[in-house]
């Protein structure tokens, strides 16, 4: 074999590419190796063009079983349907790869990522997006950039530039930045709530460390201000900087003869361009208008209809395609001229102004909290279900042996309908995947550590024109006080966009599909009052500078705040449901724990039965956690459990062996009875004891509350044993 390794170091990742040596039919492929996890990564290309306007772009990281010794639970013993880490990691490094292809470059491509073998310490997003770019940058497709991520910490204050797993563990802040050379390509950045005990921050949310039972003092979001999230954001820039030129440099000698893929950028006709321009402008402008209300847009499609037929009317050879391509690229320049220029937007709106925001809370009467969140033409349903502990939901990572729990979910569904678009609902794909992530950890810092249930958030899009994950966000963090759960403070979110030629570029607050469609960036914002809590930033130029993205920052405060002033007013007429099950958290003397349970159980399903509740309960530190659909009965079984443990502990009373007693018959089991003494202890009077003779069935003799003479046998400590006169006799 003519294999090649390169051995890097860059960003403290200790790093072996291996060229050459696997899948040699791929268009580019390399053997990734950090620690213990290797990784494989090629990439493949169909040499035909596609006839849509866009690239074709599919990525798949897969992590095989096998990598981390297991094999694969279930029925199949293979590998199936991807978990959410693996489909989160592909959209990464999709959306951090995309941006690299030249414009016009249509051709199906599909770069596979695959883990064969793992490591407990090794950030598989880190590993894999460097796998994926290396291959990218060797192979024969028209890349010529390669990229780096640079993951962020903070673990007790200081900064810590890629982290190993477990120190990300104990961090406060998880910072994803990729970027090639100077340019920033992607942000994605998360607050990890923490509580405090004697200074010292403790992380219990991160989902890769375990659950940390412990009462502290009081807990914190950990949002980052507008300057601290620039001050690290720059300082990733500058290791993104560093370990990209070490990368350009080392894979140069290994890069394969470009292919001869055609652009399509240089299919634009000039002529259809100007005929458009010159006979369609006021159409193609109210078009734009239509646009602006809706992503759905039949107006758009009558001027395509329309200029086809006045070309051909020409006299011109028709391309419907190429038609359709050159009406997108004029209302593309329109809407920009409009923005950069005027200072305007289709909508009207000035570039920093939200869209009108209307909120209704608790309007589905069985649904434990619910909010209909409408801002300008988007619009969710936020639900949210309460649950136990064993309500959560398992999973697995290929870095941790054990399996996880996700305490707090958030699942975001977008059907046809709220685009207009008459297809069926079906299971969920990547961006929905996605954009329930995101809402998840713009939320979950804000919620209460000490809530030991389970939380499912539900987002259901009934309409969609741009920022329907910021909807999800304000709408969820509403839904969560609507069914009570505990969150130390409202989170808003806002998705800013950004257009920009040259020097020359306008930040724009409150998105919709258009400006989305024809910008330069999709930024989605969240937060308290405080600062943020989860940032997500796509670039679709070469990069953004740290001016921009600064000036972007500063007018996403003012919008998220002006959020919040609404939903402020709406969190104050919050009226609790009346399907929301009722909870009490309180403590009893540990001591004591042992006389709920009562005998074998006895006590505690009583309760239970009785009261309709379902109880747990902390031995250690005698917590109560009583659980029913009826508060009354709630309330009156927090009431018989504290009477219980209030009731004076019973002095064991000393029995005189050999004299009779006159007890009552407490409960029949197949080795004795219980019966209750005078003072009301409990003795045995055990089946052998009943009489001479062999007794086979005692409920043929006694019935639960007859009246019985005892004669004490024995004592010993709590331990009494009782005969029948008739034995003794």
């Amino acid at each position: 074999m003519n294999e090649k390794i390169i051995q890097l170091s860059s960003n403290s990742l200790n790093e072996q590419y291996c060229f050459d040596k696997i899948a040699k039919q791929a268009s580019g492929a390399v053997m990734y190796q950090s620690g213990k996890a290797v990784l494989i990564a090629a990439v493949a290309v169909d040499p035909k063009p596609k006839s849509e306007d866009f690239l074709p772009l599919t990525v798949q990281y897969v992590e095989k079983n096998y990598a981390a010794g297991k094999i694969p639970g279930g029925f199949i013993k293979r590998e199936a349907k991807p978990g959410d880490f693996e489909t989160l990691t592909s959209r990464i490094i999709d959306r951090s790869l995309r941006p690299l292809f030249p414009k016009g470059f249509y051709y199906s491509v599909v770069i596979t990522v695959m883990v064969v073998s793992s490591d407990s310490e090794v950030d598989m997003q880190v590993a894999a997006l460097h796998a994926a770019s290396a291959a990218l940058f060797v192979s024969d497709l028209p890349v010529t950039q390669s990229v780096a991520a640079v993951r962020i910490a903070k673990i007790e204050g200081s900064i810590v530039v890629n982290p190993t797993l477990s120190e990300l563990a104990t961090s406060t802040l998880d910072l994803y930045v990729v970027g090639s050379g100077d340019d920033l390509l992607m942000i994605e950045m998360r607050a990890l709530a923490s509580e405090k005990i004697d200074d010292i921050e403790i992380n219990v949310m991160n989902p890769m460390m375990p659950e940390t039972p412990i009462i502290l003092e009081h807990q914190e979001c950990n949002e980052l201000s507008e300057l601290e999230l620039i001050d690290v954001i720059a300082l990733a820039g500058k290791a993104i900087q560093k370990a990209t030129k070490e990368y350009t440099e080392a894979f140069l000698p290994f890069v394969r003869e470009v292919l001869p893929f055609e652009l399509e950028d240089e299919k634009i006709d000039p002529d259809v361009y100007g005929f458009i321009a010159d006979n369609f402008k006021d159409e193609v402008n109210a078009a734009i208008m239509s646009m602006a209300k809706s992503e759905r847009s039949t107006a758009f499609s009558q001027v395509k209809r329309e200029v086809i037929s006045a070309w051909e009317a020409k006299g011109e050879m028709s391309d419907s395609s190429l038609i359709k391509r050159v009406l997108s690229e004029y209302k593309k320049s329109i809407v920009r001229e409009m923005i950069l220029k005027k200072k305007i937007r289709a909508d009207g709106r000035s570039l920093d102004e939200v869209r009108p925001i209307s909120i209704e809370t608790g309007i589905l009467p069985s649904v434990h909290g619910s909010c209909l969140f409408t801002r300008g033409e988007t619009q969710v349903l936020a639900t949210v279900t309460l649950g136990d502990a064993k309500d959560a939901q398992f999973f697995d990572l290929i870095t941790s042996k054990k399996s996880q729990t996700e305490n707090f979910m958030v699942h975001y569904n977008f059907p046809g309908f709220s685009v207009g678009e008459a297809k069926p609902m079906g299971f969920p794909g990547r961006r929905e995947l996605g954009h329930g992530n995101l809402a998840k950890r713009a939320l979950e810092p804000s919620i209460d550590l000490q809530f030991d249930g389970t939380i499912r958030l539900v987002a259901e899009v009934l309409e969609s024109n741009g920022s329907s994950s910021m909807a999800t966000v304000c709408g969820g963090a509403l839904a969560l006080r609507s069914a009570e759960v505990e969150t130390i403070k409202l989170v808003a979110g806002v998705a800013m966009g950004l257009v920009s030629e040259g020097e020359e570029y306008a930040v724009l607050t409150d998105i919709m599909g258009l400006e989305d469609h024809d910008g330069d960036m999709d930024f989605k914002v969240t937060g308290s009052r405080e600062g943020f809590t989860a940032l997500q930033m796509d670039i679709k130029l070469g990069g953004i500078d740290l001016k921009v993205l600064k000036d972007a920052l500063t007018q996403a405060t003012k919008a998220k705040n002006q959020i919040l002033d609404i939903m402020e007013k709406a969190d104050e007429k919050i009226e609790p449901s009346e399907a929301l099950p009722s909870t009490e958290f309180f403590t009893i003397h540990p001591s004591k724990i042992v006389d709920i349970i009562g005998k074998a159980g006895a006590t505690i399903r009583e309760i239970i039965e009785k009261f309709e509740v379902s109880i747990d309960l902390d031995r250690d530190k005698g917590g109560v956690k009583l659980t029913g659909e009826d508060r009354e009965k709630v309330n009156a079984a927090k009431e018989h459990i504290q009477n219980i443990a209030d009731a004076p502990v019973k002095k064991q009373t000393i029995y005189e062996l050999g004299k009779v007693y006159h007890g009552k018959v407490k409960k029949i089991v197949d080795f004795g009875l219980f019966v209750e003494m005078p003072d009301g202890f409990d003795a045995l009077l055990h089946i052998s004891k009943v009489s001479r003779e062999r007794v086979n069935n005692l409920k043929e003799r006694y019935g639960e509350g007859d009246e019985i003479d005892v004669v004490v046998m024995e004592q010993k400590g709590s331990k009494v044993g009782l005969a029948t006169p008739e034995y003794l006799n």
